[in-house]
């Protein structure tokens, strides 16, 4: 079942005590956290490893503007985008030596294929990930809203374990990484 943000939010504040929101907009001390806290929180548990359900690849626009020195093109990144894992060209998706700057990517190709992490909608985040974006919230509602130290840190062991469950089940989505130009494997065929 997909969770909205503010399911999200109402859950982590159960988990510590504190009674569920209806709403960002109500002006209790928990909406105040919730509402500023969720986004950083959220797009920073995104970024912290290449999620199958939220890394896509993109070609990207290149743009005028050239960059000012090392690379030859410039290229604008999506919107949505929260951390490069890889860019490529020709039909690839990885072997392109780039750099990202001023929110673009510089490299020397004139094309190119980025894989990245986006910003996914709740409505498609799997099971395994909403508990450890609530674990993760609940830890750091903590300390503004109930003000204890220990609590916090407690709930902050709770979360790092719920966000390695989450990883190990993600990772088992997808067939093991193997060598593709190695050359000790290529005397062995």
């Amino acid at each position: 079942m997909a969770l909205s943000s503010l399911a999200l939010c109402s859950r982590a504040l159960l988990k510590i005590g504190a009674g569920p929101i209806s709403g960002f907009q109500e002006g209790t001390p928990e909406t105040l956290v919730a509402a500023t806290l969720y986004p950083s929180i959220r797009d920073g548990l995104l970024s912290a490893y290449p999620w199958s359900f939220a890394t896509a690849q993109r070609r990207l626009a290149r743009l005028t503007a050239q960059p000012i020195a090392d690379f030859a093109y410039a290229y604008q990144l999506p919107g949505d985008f929260l951390r490069a894992l890889s860019a490529g060209q020709s039909g690839r998706g990885r072997g392109v030596d780039y750099r990202i700057s001023e929110r673009r990517l510089h490299t020397n190709a004139t094309e190119i294929t980025l894989t990245y992490v986006f910003r996914s909608k709740e409505s498609e985040t799997p099971p395994f990930f909403d508990q450890a974006l609530i674990a993760q919230l609940a830890a750091e509602f903590t300390i503004p809203i109930t003000e204890s130290a220990s609590r916090a840190e407690a709930l902050q062991r709770i979360a790092d374990s719920a966000f390695k469950t989450a990883r190990l089940v993600d990772s088992q989505q997808d067939q093991p990484a193997r060598f593709e130009e190695f050359s000790l494997v290529d005397v062995r065929r």
